[in-house]
């Protein structure tokens, strides 16, 4: 069997009056992220960390802000595609954990639901996708509400 990790990172800036989807989920907010899709970083992350672990490049390479046709597409698309795409290449996920850098609002209420529907996206247990929430204590562009940040590190496995 052979195992490999993958690592994703991604931010995003943060607008007023615009919908913050993360994890697959509406998050109500006065601020939402700003991207080419639907801007939701976790997702992103997720989908660079699997990309990374098996040698398939980047998100940008696959769906590229330059074609208009991911131009606002639910990022939930993105991540079945990228999973569709290392299991066509003969790997499976073992699990996920992501940790989402954000001021407020507080994500914790809304993990369990991130869970689930990341893990029916995937094809997974919920007891493999862990998700963790960390401010940056008021510092940078994530502690002056300007930004979300999210990392990820998966294990998969052939």
């Amino acid at each position: 069997m052979k195992i490999r990790v993958g690592f994703g990172y991604d931010v995003h800036k943060l607008e007023a009056g615009e919908d913050f989807w993360l994890g697959g989920i509406k998050v109500p907010h006065t601020h939402g992220a700003v991207g080419h899709s639907d801007a939701d970083v976790l997702i992103h992350v997720i989908c660079d960390a699997l990309l990374g672990a098996a040698n398939l490049r980047d998100i940008g390479y696959h769906f590229s802000d330059q074609d208009p046709q991911f131009k606002g597409i639910d990022s939930k698309i993105l991540l079945q595609d990228v999973v569709k795409l290392i299991t066509d290449n003969g790997f499976s996920i073992g699990n996920i954990d992501a940790t989402i850098c954000l001021q407020r609002p507080k994500i914790n209420p809304h993990v369990p639901a991130m869970k689930t529907c990341l893990a029916e996206v995937m094809g997974l247990e919920e007891e493999d996708v862990s998700i963790k929430a960390t401010t940056t204590e008021r510092l940078g562009f994530v502690g002056k509400e300007e930004g979300v940040a999210a990392y990820a590190t998966v294990l998969i496995q052939k």
